[in-house]
């Protein structure tokens, strides 16, 4: 049998097993198309890529809680152990009422390689729930948290798997999980990160994906003999990534200029200031409101409502909001408008057609699995702090993110060139990512 017909025989497979989940169907064909020559040239990787798009383990179950009118809810749990070939799982756990298994095995998917990108000994899985937190009190916020783990603390342990947050899950929801699982395990481990610094966190890990997507686009721009500062840039979203991706980018002289939620985006002319950036942090994560209010501050700020921000003219892009948030109409307008460079820091926010309008229209492309690893990058960095019992300081951290992301660069560089496909940086990070979780499995036997 050929390779491309061993190809399509896991793509038939797919069809079968995962009919009914499009965004890991997705995930799994945008690794495949670039994994060909690899293929090509190394059939021996064939079988361990069968193997690695089958979870290890898929958990589903009940979370029963109680609302503060004494009314019984329940949600639904996952957490999805994709491949413990590097290390223990290791993903954030994301509350959303979107969350289902094909998103929750997306995630965990295109967590193996990033993981694998960042040289740290972890594994890959994801999690979450179908729980909404918004509108809710912190009592049943944290009613709900540890419902859900009375459950997940069957399948997680320092060495076995270490979740952290995700969309929605932040400092206040890792705080009750954790209290939860000291309370059901009678011991104090590393077995979340995200914490706060007082029990076990690191510093950095709250801006890690914001501040290592900056860092990644930095190196990009720099590969093709260009600078970050002055550039004009877009960030959709404005949760956790979304903020920090702002901070660090006036940290190195950019200027963000949009912010956005599902309400719509706003738009600051002439940039917005560090000052203004703590405003927009305040707003989300203590006042939780919503984007618009922000208007309120700023007699600049144009807010547009029931879009996304791509519209806007500027230099470079980060989505930093969710899946599929830049179509191809989209990629075309942000091309069109003379945007050079687009840096994902949510996880898979481009579909695949708007990715191939960046590719053609010479624009770069930071995909997701290499461009926001810094979050997990420095989850596995707080793992080691706890290993130690030691905590690093400010500038340890950053330094250790910024180099961990320039490795994450140049490798994906590397590996694109080594395969014919110098410059396609999507294709490189897949390759290079895929290549030690593969020669791991290969050296550990079927399993």
């Amino acid at each position: 049998m050929s390779i491309q017909e061993r190809i399509q025989n896991i793509y038939n497979t797919l069809d079968v097993r995962d009919a009914n989940q499009p965004e890991f169907k997705q995930a799994v064909t945008e690794v495949i198309d670039t994994l060909e020559p690899v293929l090509a040239k190394n059939p021996q990787y064939l079988e361990a890529l069968e193997r690695l798009i089958e979870p290890e383990r898929a958990i589903i179950f009940r979370v029963p809680w109680i609302d503060d009118q004494g009314k019984q809810q329940v949600n639904r749990g996952f957490r999805v152990q994709m491949s413990s070939a590097l290390g223990p799982y290791k993903g954030g756990l994301r509350f959303h009422p979107s969350v289902n298994l094909s998103i929750i095995k997306f995630l965990a998917f295109e967590q193996v390689f990033k993981n694998s990108l960042t040289t740290l000994m972890m594994g890959a899985g994801k999690g979450g729930s179908d729980f909404d937190p918004r509108g809710k009190s912190d009592n049943e916020v944290m009613r709900f948290c540890q419902s859900f783990m009375t459950e997940l603390h069957r399948h997680i342990g320092p060495d076995t798997d270490v979740p952290a947050g995700d969309i929605n899950v932040g400092g206040r929801e890792i705080g009750y999980l954790f209290g939860q699982y000291k309370r059901l395990s009678n011991e104090f481990t590393g077995v979340l990160t995200g914490k706060a610094l007082n029990f076990g966190g690191s510093l950095i890990r709250p801006e890690a994906t914001g501040y290592g997507c900056v860092y990644f686009a930095k190196n990009y721009l720099e590969y093709r003999g260009e600078s970050i500062e002055g550039k004009r840039c877009l960030i959709s979203g404005s949760g956790n990534v979304a903020q920090y991706t702002a901070e660090k980018l006036l940290d190195l002289g950019a200027i963000p200029i949009t912010f956005s939620d599902s309400n719509g985006y706003i738009y600051q002319p002439n940039g917005f200031t560090r000052e203004q950036v703590n405003q927009i942090i305040h707003l989300k994560t203590v006042k939780r409101g919503r984007i618009s209010e922000f208007c309120e501050l700023s007699s600049e700020a144009q807010f547009v409502p029931n879009k996304r921000p791509w519209e806007v003219a500027g230099d470079l892009a980060f989505p930093s909001a969710t899946q599929n948030e830049i179509e191809e109409a989209d990629a075309k307008t942000l091309v069109a408008n003379g945007v050079r460079g687009v840096f994902e820091g949510a996880n898979m926010p481009s579909t695949p057609e708007a990715i191939d309008v960046f590719k053609n229209g010479g624009c770069m492309f930071g995909p997701a699995k290499a461009a926001n690893a810094g979050g997990v990058a420095v989850s596995g960095l707080e793992m080691a702090q706890n290993s130690s019992r030691l905590q690093w300081t400010r500038e340890e951290v950053d330094s250790k993110l910024e180099k961990i992301m320039k490795d994450i660069f140049d490798n994906s560089a590397k590996a694109a060139e080594e395969y014919g496909l110098a410059g396609d940086i999507q294709a490189g990070a897949n390759i290079a990512g895929f290549l030690k979780v593969a020669d791991a499995m290969i050296s550990q036997g079927c399993v």
